[in-house]
């Protein structure tokens, strides 16, 4: 059957939609598992190789958020979360599918052995926008993820009520890990920070805390395991903010966000917010299949770029200063590519977001000199520029575009190979003899094509 789509972009449309059900068309784990089928790649796997997978997570987020709560089974892959594994090894904070990020990894135990980890069970497991669930065999814990934009939020519901535990696995994250720190406050509450991408947060626990144990803090090979105190059959929750500025504004961010709302007040807050998303497009015809992977794509096209500024709008900026400009701070788009499409989308669904992402990245222009690119292309040219002429100007013109004059005419900047371009009008290849798949040139044909457009795009 033909599916054809109906964007509602007035917010009128959108809350309308409110009372609908578009988020149990998304499958969360849609890009978790690689092809293995011959017939489908073309070729037998070598032993011990994956194949390329969608390097998705299928955990807790909102629409370009700061958090992005999901379960971990393989440091240094993609998002961390391979369907293949059979082994959970915590529960991280931060996630982009990039082979980085996955920060602040958590993970409640029960009598643990000397190796930290559970096994579990697809059949045990499941998920939906803003919301993760699994049992841990190991540890006899059922495990629920939800979650704000800046702040995760743990329950665990333990079998067993001694000698209940949380590992704070903090020398382990996709990024690597310079050096990490942790204390307790008071009775219930645990801090600290991750180095590498300077993660900080603000652990607040339902439960006392016994004991805080240390070990080799600091060190890559280094962890913490917070000791809960005996006595209480309810589930153990954990309500965690982050920043990327202070451990004060994360504990902001939690309890702003947070607060003293109850799990499901979360959950269901993450799935209104979805469904506004969601309904923005409606199909008519098509099969559920079809419709699973419209609203799976969908979905996954909001959690990219990714809040970085608190509650209080302070954050870190490109020189590692502390900044408060007023508007919400996103981390650039990936641009390579996504300017064609990804980011069309952002900016027609949620034009409050790009509006932020083009300011974003003009900060960036301020304070290193130059618009930020993305491997080939200078594609913040051509994404701002058709933000601009699809009606979203709200921003410093002026400034924006004399900083894009600069990428395109400056050499040693965002555009290698520029002094060639500008003379020849392309970028010429060099000869190679017998070049390989790996083999590394100039990739001229593709700077060509994506400086011309780029061009264009500033021109208009």
């Amino acid at each position: 059957l033909n599916l054809t789509l109906f964007f509602l972009l007035s917010s009128i449309a959108v809350k309308s939609q409110t009372n609908s059900n578009y988020s149990r068309y998304v499958n969360t784990f849609i890009g978790t598992a690689p092809l293995t089928d011959p017939k489908i790649l073309g070729y037998e796997l070598p032993k011990g190789w994956r194949s390329w997978a969608g390097l998705t997570f299928p955990g807790s987020s909102l629409p370009n958020a700061m958090v992005q709560l999901s379960p971990m089974t393989e440091y240094g892959s993609g998002a961390g979360y391979e369907y293949e594994d059979s082994v959970i090894l915590g529960f991280t904070h931060t996630n982009k599918g990039h082979w980085n990020l996955c920060n602040i990894p958590l993970l409640p135990m029960s009598n643990p052995g000397s190796k930290f980890g559970s096994k579990f069970s697809h059949k045990n497991e499941s998920s939906a926008p803003g919301f993760y669930q699994v049992y841990l065999d190991d540890y006899n814990v059922n495990v629920s993820l939800t979650s704000t934009l800046r702040a995760g939020y743990h329950k665990y519901e333990f079998k067993n009520d001694k000698n209940r535990q949380i590992l704070f696995d903090l020398g382990k994250a996709n990024s690597k890990v310079s050096n990490w720190n942790i204390e307790q406050e008071g009775t219930s509450v645990i801090k600290g920070f991750q180095g590498g991408e300077n993660v900080y947060f603000y652990a607040i626990i339902n439960t006392n805390i016994a004991k805080l144990e240390k070990t080799e803090e600091g060190k890559r090979t280094g962890y913490a395991i917070v000791h809960l105190a005996n006595g209480s059959k309810a589930p153990v929750e954990v309500k965690i903010g982050l920043s990327f500025v202070s451990t004060e504004n994360a504990k902001q961010n939690v309890l702003k966000e947070i607060g003293k709302k109850t799990f499901n007040d979360i959950r269901n807050e993450a799935t209104q917010k979805w469904e506004a998303i969601l309904s923005s497009i409606q199909v008519k015809g098509g099969t559920e299949k079809q419709k699973v992977m419209l609203y799976s794509c969908l979905y996954r096209s909001f959690l990219w770029p990714a809040l970085r500024s608190d509650v209080n709008s302070e954050f870190t900026d490109a020189k590692n200063k502390v900044a408060n400009t007023g508007f919400n701070y996103y981390t650039e788009p990936s641009l390579w590519d996504t300017y064609r499409n990804k980011d069309v989308l952002l900016g027609l669904i949620s034009p409050e977001v790009t509006l932020d992402v083009i300011k974003s990245m003009k900060d960036v222009g301020d304070k290193k000199g130059f618009i930020p690119t993305f491997f080939h292309g200078d594609h913040g040219s051509s994404s701002i520029a058709g933000a601009y002429l699809r009606g979203i100007d709200n921003f410093d013109i002026k400034g924006t575009y004399q900083i894009l004059l600069k990428n395109a005419n400056t050499p040693g900047g965002a555009r290698p190979h520029i002094e060639e371009y500008i003379k020849k009008g392309f970028i010429s290849e060099p000869d190679i003899a017998n070049p390989v798949v790996e083999t590394k040139a100039s990739a001229g044909v593709s700077k060509t094509l994506e400086y011309s457009y780029d061009d264009y795009s500033v021109a208009q």
